[in-house]
């Protein structure tokens, strides 16, 4: 056989042990070296590297079962197949290493077949391993790379849907220079609500997103209702509270992962069914609609308008105050609330 079958550490107490085997093995074709008890095994072991360990389990001093205790606590050997030597009436012992993570065990007296073919198998047992654990590794490795790709391709996703929810944003703005910047507050405001009321990061994202957007629909009112200073009539009135439903299909038709086009069609829905499009109640508007639509009114009442002045911060926080539970929903108005009561209540 070939001198490279495999490296072998014996370890055995008794001198004519340690001869018969380390004589058989070699002229098997494997590489021996001897430990004559567990101290001098656990320094050759930490000194050079084997394929297998012959270990007898009666030994003085430190015995095998300890031997095996060290080196499976030890994260360099603790893979290191090991076969246990005893005899016919230590198999409790014997089973006790098998427990310990002993590879195999082999009786004394014992026969150089079998003994050949124990250390074969372990080998074998070793190199399925090996391989295992570079497969592993390898797959770790596929899979980290694949990560990373899908991370970039998710990272350019998300910077074209920003640039797209903003450019669509600015539409708005561009024909309403009046209320520059409403839609970019009321984002900012309804994503801290969120935030006060430990909603989900995605959730809070998908908030955002509607938020940028939830007048888009303005895009359908005509320029001079938008810019009209002064008492706006009914009719008029009247065409402005389509705009949610023009938002929503307008956004319907992008592929958001969030159900944006509701959340913009729900955001002048009130509570008790007063609101529009649809005067849905309670429940049936959806929570990302609610809170945004909190932070719409507080935005609108605090900012100048070309119908009226600011009325201020304080008459918006009175107004959902006194409309908490009816008009507007009641975590939602106490979220706000705390902010106000923090002075966080972002507006710039």
């Amino acid at each position: 056989m070939s001198a490279e079958q495999g490296r072998v550490l014996v370890v055995d107490d008794e001198v004519l042990n340690r001869t018969l085997i380390s004589t058989d093995l070699q002229e098997a074709g494997f590489q021996v070296a001897l430990a004559e008890n567990g101290d001098d095994a656990l320094m050759g072991l930490r000194a050079q590297e084997f394929d297998v360990v012959l270990l007898d389990l009666s030994m003085p001093g430190m015995d095998g079962l300890e031997v095996l205790k060290r080196m499976k606590a030890d994260p360099r050997l603790q893979h290191l197949p090991v076969i246990v030597l005893a005899t016919i009436d230590e198999m409790d012992r014997v089973v006790q290493c098998v427990e310990r993570g002993a590879t195999d065990h082999l009786s004394k007296p014992f026969n150089p077949v079998l003994l050949h073919a124990r250390i074969h198998a372990a080998l074998a047992d070793r190199r399925l391993h090996e391989q295992e654990e570079l497969y592993r590794q390898d797959l770790e490795r596929r899979v980290w790379e694949k990560t990373q790709d899908v991370q970039r391709s998710y990272e350019r996703l998300q910077r074209a849907l920003d640039g797209t929810v903003h450019a669509l944003s600015s539409v708005v703005e561009m024909r309403d220079p009046y209320t520059a910047g409403h839609q970019q507050r009321v984002t900012v405001l309804a994503c801290a609500i969120a935030q006060e009321m430990h909603l989900p990061d995605d959730q809070i994202e998908g908030i955002r997103v509607a938020g940028l957007l939830h007048d888009i629909g303005k895009i359908c009112v005509p320029a001079e209702i938008l810019s009209k200073p002064g008492r706006i009539q009914e009719t008029e009135f009247n065409i402005i509270k389509g705009h949610p439903r023009v938002g929503h299909d307008i956004l319907a038709k992008i592929s958001f992962p969030w159900p944006v086009a509701r959340f913009v069609l729900q955001h002048h829905e009130a509570m008790d069914g007063s609101g529009y499009p649809g005067e849905l109640t309670g429940d049936d508007i959806l929570l990302e609609a609610r809170i945004i639509s909190v932070a719409d009114v507080i935005e609108a009442m605090s900012t100048h308008r070309p119908y009226r002045p600011s009325l201020g911060v304080d008459k918006a926080v009175e107004e959902i105050t006194d409309k908490r539970g009816i008009r507007f929903d009641s975590a939602v108005v106490d979220a706000c609330l705390a902010l106000c009561k923090r002075g966080e209540l972002e507006l710039s």
